[in-house]
C-alpha cells in the first residue's frame, strides 16, 4: 500500500467548506488509495486553524480517531535536524509542521506529500530531492 505524507492545509480544507481548496482536496481524496502519514505538529496546526468551529475541530479529532491518518511522532533527537532545516530555510520560512514532514520523509523514504503549500517547490531532503506534491495535478 502506497503512503504519502500530508501538510496541514489539505486537512483544514477538507474540514472547513468553506476553503477554496475543500473540493480539490475532496475529489483528490474520493480517488486515492493508500495511507496518509502526519506529525504531531501538523495535528496541532490544524487544530488551532480550525478553531473558529468547535464542531470543525471534533469533526477532526473523530476523523482522526477513526484511524484516517497514521502519526508519527518525533524524538528529541530529531532536533538537530528540524533546527538545520528550519534555518536554512529561514527566508521562506519553515515551520514546525513543515520540517517535521521533512523529518518523517527522510526516516521512512516516503517521497510524495499532499500539499497546497508552495514552499515545497522550495524544500529538499538529503540528497538535494524536492517531495512530489501529490495535488499539483488538481491545483491548476
Amino acid at each position: 500500500m502506497k503512503n504519502i505524507l500530508v501538510d496541514a492545509g489539505p486537512l483544514i480544507a477538507l474540514f472547513d467548506r468553506d476553503d477554496k481548496y475543500h473540493a480539490v482536496v475532496i475529489s483528490f481524496l474520493q480517488k486515492y488509495r493508500g495511507r496518509f502519514i502526519t506529525t504531531w505538529p501538523v495535528i496541532t496546526e490544524v487544530s488551532h486553524m480550525l478553531s473558529f468551529s468547535t464542531d470543525a475541530q471534533i469533526a477532526f479529532l473523530e476523523w482522526l480517531r477513526r484511524d484516517a491518518l497514521d502519526i508519527v511522532s518525533l524524538e528529541k533527537i530529531h532536533l538537530d535536524r528540524i533546527i538545520e532545516l528550519s534555518k536554512k530555510y529561514s527566508d521562506v520560512p519553515m515551520d514546525l509542521a513543515d520540517s517535521s514532514l521533512l523529518v518523517v520523509s527522510e526516516m521512512s523514504g516516503i517521497k510524495e506529500i499532499m500539499t497546497i503549500d508552495s514552499d515545497y517547490y522550495i524544500y529538499r531532503i538529503k540528497g538535494n530531492k524536492a517531495l512530489k506534491n501529490v495535488l499539483s495535478d488538481y491545483l491548476n
